[in-house]
């Protein structure tokens, strides 16, 4: 089984194109499957008084101005489009509410994704379902009824799906991954499950892939130092590289399943049993 692997730019390109760009340019390097991003439409996804309220940032003093500086407008996205084909690479974005659902239905990307937050969100849920694509489904912060709900109405809808098992903590403790989930969650849903993660390092990502995730997802950066509340949980170029690099090796290492002789198991049996 090939593990799908997303690098999630998200908002680590800081509203700046170029820089979503060299993100494209590091996924495609090192053999990514797909690229995410995140798509918010600012006034429906927070009230009037928290954008009033004061944040620093590199666009001004407002929670506002920060939350406007991380967004891309349709022309960015269109340019996106264009550079994602353009180097072979699938891309598609987690909507925070139904208005960017439907502006993301413009591009006809292969797949949907739910973000862990909007779990609770009966109006986007229903709008993603309805459109009977391949959907990732994050599961962080949500207990076994909230899963239950999602996945009846998917279900219901004949939109296919994959869940993804995810701690929503940015940097996630390696000690609260709880991998063993992944089984259990593919035993008590019978569908793919994916994982998501939060944590430093690539090891855990790894260990996931072992234990039957048939997709990860990452967050990537150029740089962990650089602006943003993602950074810090993010990882930089070599890491994706050499996480993609073992998780097929990991591939490889985990076989079929099948009990066979390889020609050099053959050659020595050969020799020992004639």
């Amino acid at each position: 089984m090939r593990t799908y692997i997303i690098a999630e730019i998200g908002i680590n390109h800081n509203g700046d194109l170029n820089i979503a760009k060299k993100l494209i340019d590091v996924a495609v390097i090192s053999g990514c499957d797909a690229v995410k991003f995140q798509k918010r439409t600012i006034d429906k996804v927070y009230s009037a008084e928290m954008l009033a309220s004061p944040r620093v940032s590199p666009w001004g003093t407002t929670q506002r101005e920060q939350k406007e500086g991380l967004e891309f407008n349709e022309k960015e996205y269109d340019e996106i489009d264009r550079y994602c084909k353009e180097k072979g690479i699938e891309w598609f974005a987690s909507a925070w509410d139904i208005d960017s659902q439907r502006f993301l239905q413009k591009y006809n990307c292969k797949f949907n994704k739910v973000a862990s937050a909007m779990l609770g969100n009966e109006e986007v849920l229903e709008e993603i379902a309805k459109e009977g694509k391949y959907t990732f489904i994050s599961t962080g912060m949500t207990n076994y009824d909230e899963i239950d709900s999602v996945v009846d109405m998917f279900r219901k809808h004949n939109c296919p799906f994959e869940l993804m098992h995810c701690n929503s903590t940015y940097p996630m403790k390696n000690e609260d991954a709880n991998l063993k989930l992944i089984g259990k969650l593919s035993e008590k849903y019978n569908c793919n499950i994916g994982y998501s993660g939060h944590e430093k390092g690539i090891l855990v990502s790894i260990c996931a892939a072992t234990l039957g995730a048939t997709s990860i997802e990452r967050h990537i950066t150029l740089d962990k130092t650089m602006y943003g509340s993602d950074q810090a949980a993010s990882i930089e170029p070599d890491e994706l590289y050499t996480m993609v690099k073992e998780i097929r090796e990991v591939e490889k290492i985990l076989g079929n399943g099948e009990k066979v002789l390889s020609e050099a198991e053959m050659e020595v049996r050969k020799k020992l049993r004639g």
